[in-house]
């Protein structure tokens, strides 16, 4: 059966019956909220089964952050391994996050033989509390040699560890960190709880300024939206690029894209729906707060929001919804595409990291409160960010950058890679009165004074929403839109953090100085406020950031647009970055310098894959189907027409085979030794081969005889479900 004979039966599969291969899973009719954690070994799960005081020392330990206590270990360890023997598990593993963008799991059976014919179920307390993975055979950017194999993971007790369910049983999932044997860190948890650590420091810092004796943690909360692209499955089977690389490496333009804007939160279709329903109730299972499911911009596009949590919890479950997205997608006939851009010329994925800062006893740090006294702290807090993206908008854009991402950022669908902010109207008429110290509004120019007259009413949505822009602040958040859908939001709120703790500990230090130079706290709260503002006010913008005039704007004022990921890589490892993060000990100066390495080898080896792929592809399935065109076409031709479309269409062949030429010839000639110059070769040489390429065999693809074409088009993979 040839390429193209599997593809039109395929088709008919599919049109004849789109639900046969779905799941068989039926609506749930038992009550949600009853079920919400039922797989979590949460707070009411360890009340109810530690004793009381090993219970209260466990929580003593999550809410400060530290190890847990080697003495109740082994309580811990029964209660957890009872709990989850009695939910069907049979396995526990250690899940951690490696730097490989993605998840990482080694399954220990609970079950040990006793020698004498017989076995005992075990589950300890170093077991729970300690584990130890192969380090070499992660990336590690040369913290540890091939023959340096010992690397540790210990237990984080702030994420509560969960069962996973698959087809044939369960497993007790504990979630943990991941560091070398010679203690630097080898994952993205790591780091990340390092930055909240240094956010809750300077954060705690200057409410105790403000007067608040009652907070005693802070924490940055993430609500991170998922955009996704579900195609039928059965085609995807017969997309190389897709299966390889996660995205269409040729497919011409579709008759119909998004240009009515009609699948924008239109009626899902039934099948998604029955796909959306099974992956909720598993959320729910499992502790993760989702609320919002949608269709999203581009057709067989959709996207899941959840609620707000602790970062490094909203993290585990953002990594958990990935996973469950490609399994449950599975069950039902489709196939999740997470990548960023997985068809051209329709809108790519994101992930918008909604961010924002609260204490524990329930304050929002970034909300704007309805009380002078709190005004002014939300101005001190909100200039604090103005500063740090202002400041660190590089490195803030280095923490999403990527080969996937590169196809997205600036592409007029996303957020540009030009860092700014967005305040809305009326929230940046204040801090513009701010920067020039009177109130415009006022008939006699009055000075603005903090805690008094500083802000007007503000609704949580009392301002538009700017979809153009990076960073924008959307009534107690910050939402950062630059985040792509496939990435570890790890990375990104670790920057965040840190850059904004740095400011935060900048203006407390000023602050602090202020008053001991006996200044009054308003007064001296305004004059730092103010004088911030007029530094780093250049940072805002309300509004298109898509247009060419943001773009020369954005230079003036001395923004930078770093448009690929080649140009952002040496920022990981500059002398910024690295007294930064050295500052406050979120990264040590070898750790900043295997990040580089890691990130550039992991960009340069996705291109290296997607050109191979594209050779493949191109050479095997696309250039076959057009030379037998071509035979087709030379027996029928007869008209000086029709001759004139076989020396077309003969022209395209000689230019598919020298492009193909030209491609091979740029993968062998990618230099070694040196990941940097990898990445900048890839960027400026491989990447464009691999275009010109594309552009030719889409050409083709408008013009060769469908029933010859290899590949599903654009059509069937985007309307066919």
């Amino acid at each position: 059966m040839t390429q193209n004979n599997v593809r039109r039966k395929t088709l008919v599969a599919i049109a004849a019956d789109p639900n046969s291969a779905a799941s068989p899973f039926a609506s749930k009719t038992a009550d949600l909220k009853s079920l919400f954690g039922n797989h979590c070994f949460n707070e009411a799960v360890q009340r109810e089964r530690l004793p009381e005081k090993v219970f209260e020392s466990l929580q003593e330990t999550i809410r400060s952050s530290k190890q847990l206590d080697s003495n109740i270990a082994e309580t811990v360890a029964k209660a957890m391994h009872d709990w989850a023997t009695e939910h069907g598990a049979t396995h526990f593993t250690h899940w951690f996050q490696p730097m490989t963008g993605s998840t990482a799991e080694k399954h220990d059976c609970f079950v040990i033989p006793t020698g004498i014919g017989q076995a005992i179920a075990k589950f300890s307390g170093s077991e729970l509390i300690r584990g130890e993975p192969d380090a070499s055979s992660f990336p590690s950017g040369g913290l540890r040699a091939t023959f340096e194999a010992r690397g540790y993971t210990a237990w984080d007790p702030s994420s509560p560890a969960f069962i996973f369910r698959h087809k044939n049983g369960s497993t007790l999932v504990i979630p943990t960190y991941f560091v070398s044997w010679t203690g630097e860190a080898l994952d993205m948890r790591t780091p990340l709880l390092r930055s909240m650590a240094a956010l809750e420091q300077q954060s705690l810092r200057v409410l105790k300024l403000f007067g608040n004796k009652t907070a005693k943690r802070v924490y940055p909360t993430v609500g991170a939206e998922q955009e996704y692209f579900l195609i039928d499955r059965r085609l995807a089977a017969l997309r190389p690029d897709l299966l390889v690389t996660g995205r269409t490496l040729f497919g011409a333009k579709p008759p119909k894209g998004q240009e009515l804007e009609d699948n924008y939160f239109g009626s899902i279709p039934e099948r998604v729906l029955g796909f959306m329903t099974e992956l909720e109730y598993e959320l729910v299972l499992l502790g993760i707060p989702v609320r919002t499911r949608h269709n999203e911009v581009a057709p067989a596009q959709f996207e899941v929001a959840p609620f707000f949590e602790a970062a490094n919890l909203a993290t585990d479950h953002q990594m958990l919804l990935m996973q469950l997205l490609r399994n449950v997608a599975t069950r039902h006939g489709f196939h999740c595409l997470l990548h960023e851009k997985p068809f051209a010329g329709i809108n790519g994925s994101g992930k918008h990291n909604n961010w924002s800062i609260m204490t524990d006893d329930n304050e929002n740090l970034l909300d704007p409160g309805d009380t002078p006294h709190e005004n002014a702290q939300f101005l001190f807090f909100t200039t604090a960010v103005l500063r740090a993206v202002h400041k660190h908008g590089d490195l803030l854009r280095m923490s999403v950058s990527g080969a996937n991402n590169d196809h997205r950022l600036g592409a007029n669908e996303a957020p540009p890679a030009i860092m700014s902010i967005f305040l809305g109207s009326a929230l940046e008429e204040v801090f513009r009165q701010l920067a020039s110290g009177t109130a415009a509004s006022s008939q006699k120019m009055a000075p603005i004074e903090i805690g008094v007259s500083t802000l007007p009413p503000l609704k949580r949505h009392s301002e538009d929403r700017n979809r153009t822009s990076p960073f924008a602040f959307t009534g107690n958040k910050f939402e950062f839109r630059a985040v792509g859908s496939s990435q570890n939001v790890a990375q990104s709120t670790t920057v965040l953090n840190t850059i904004v703790a740095e400011s935060l500990d900048i203006l407390a230090t000023e602050l602090e100085n202020a008053l001991n130079a006996k200044k009054e706290f308003n007064s001296a709260v305004q004059e730092i406020v103010s004088k911030t503002i007029q530094e780093h006010q250049a940072v805002l913008f309300n509004g298109n950031c898509y247009s060419e005039e943001w773009k020369k704007e954005a230079e003036k004022r001395g923004l930078l647009n770093l448009v690929t990921t080649a140009e952002c890589l040496p920022l990981i490892n500059g002398k910024k970055a690295t007294e930064l993060f050295g500052k406050y000990k979120i990264f040590s100066k070898t750790e900043v310098d295997s990040r580089h390495e890691i990130y550039a080898e992991n960009y340069v080896k996705t291109i290296h894959i997607e050109a191979n792929t594209a050779i493949e592809v191109a050479g095997t399935m696309i250039l076959p189907a057009v030379l037998n065109y071509k035979t087709v076409l030379a027996q029928a031709a007869t008209t000086k027409l029709q001759k004139e479309l076989l020396q077309e269409l003969d022209t395209h062949i000689d230019a598919l085979i020298e492009q193909l030429r030209q491609l091979k010839k740029t993968v062998t000639d990618i230099p070694e030794g040196n990941a940097q110059k990898s990445a900048e070769y890839c960027c400026n040489t491989v990447i464009p081969a691999m275009q010109v390429l594309r552009e030719t065999v889409d050409s083709l693809e408008e013009s060769v005889d469908d029933g010859l074409w290899p590949l599903p088009t654009y059509t069937e993979l985007l309307f066919s479900r």
